[in-house]
């Protein structure tokens, strides 16, 4: 008897080895829209660096390369998957799918800034006063306000479930109502980002009580592929840009929800 008294430990020390090897390993997980090029790309690519899960959305028909990429680097880590924002059949699906699976972090990114190059004034001719195309307001609505409450439903469940609790938002200055704006243009980017920054305040009343917070973000000048050849003086590059953003997450809590934030995690006006 005293013997195996005195071995008792060293079996139970064998069976909790064998059971951490079989058990998977647990990870944080974020959930990131628009995630196949630039700021959503850079999120991705720094999450998954620090071992996080990544579902990784995007619209397109097939799985871009820049996720087939990513996922090769990171195949136990990367999980692109389709999803359309501004399709609630495919928002849903996708929340059925990971049905039972926590989201520590929801970042919506994805967003509809122009339809042509930066200065193609023909082609952007629907946002200028003059030529406004109201059927591309309904297409900024439906990407920019209403695909983030979709999946701010959809997903609630998941979120809830995740240690974090934080929805992070990709807003912009452009928003902004409390300070005039430089130049008349791009009348439906300005209007939807203000209407976001809205929805997301009553998504931070809303959701308190489960201890979600829920923060915006201006990433400042951001030299991503949409600008085309057109340099911004003084643009970060996305590496630069996200980093810093991170760095600011990892603080947040939910004394900060509500808050519209620069990279840094100084206030930005709205």
């Amino acid at each position: 008897m005293n013997i195996i008294l005195k071995n008792s430990w060293k079996v139970m020390l064998f069976v909790w080895l064998v059971a951490q090897c079989w058990l998977p390993a647990s990870s944080e997980t974020v959930l990131i829209t628009g995630s196949n090029q630039g700021i959503g790309l850079e999120f991705a690519k720094q999450f998954a660096a620090r071992g996080w899960t990544v579902i990784a959305t995007h619209r397109r028909p097939e799985t871009p390369d820049t996720l087939v990429a990513l996922q090769q680097k990171y195949p136990d880590l990367v999980q692109p998957e389709r999803m359309d924002v501004t399709k609630k059949d495919e928002i849903v699906a996708l929340a059925e799918k990971m049905k039972g699976e926590s989201i520590d972090i929801i970042l919506n990114n994805a967003a509809l800034i122009r339809f042509a190059p930066l200065r193609d004034r023909e082609g952007n001719a629907g946002q200028l006063f003059g030529t406004l195309d109201y059927d591309h307001m309904d297409q900024f609505m439906h990407t920019n306000v209403a695909g983030p409450l979709m999946i701010a439903e959809e997903f609630y469940d998941h979120l809830v479930a995740g240690e974090r609790k934080l929805i992070v938002t990709i807003s912009s200055a452009a928003g902004m109502v409390s300070i005039a704006p430089r130049s008349a243009d791009h009348y439906w980017y300005r209007i939807t980002k203000a209407a976001l920054n809205s929805a997301m305040r009553l998504l931070a009343v809303e959701l308190a009580d489960e201890g979600v917070t829920v923060v915006m973000f201006h990433p400042g000048g951001v030299q991503v592929e949409s600008f085309g050849d057109t340099v911004l003086p003084g643009a970060m590059t996305p590496e630069e840009a996200i980093g810093k953003m991170m760095k600011t997450i990892d603080g947040l809590t939910i004394k900060d929800s509500g808050r519209f934030l620069q990279n840094d995690g100084t206030d930005q006006p709205w």
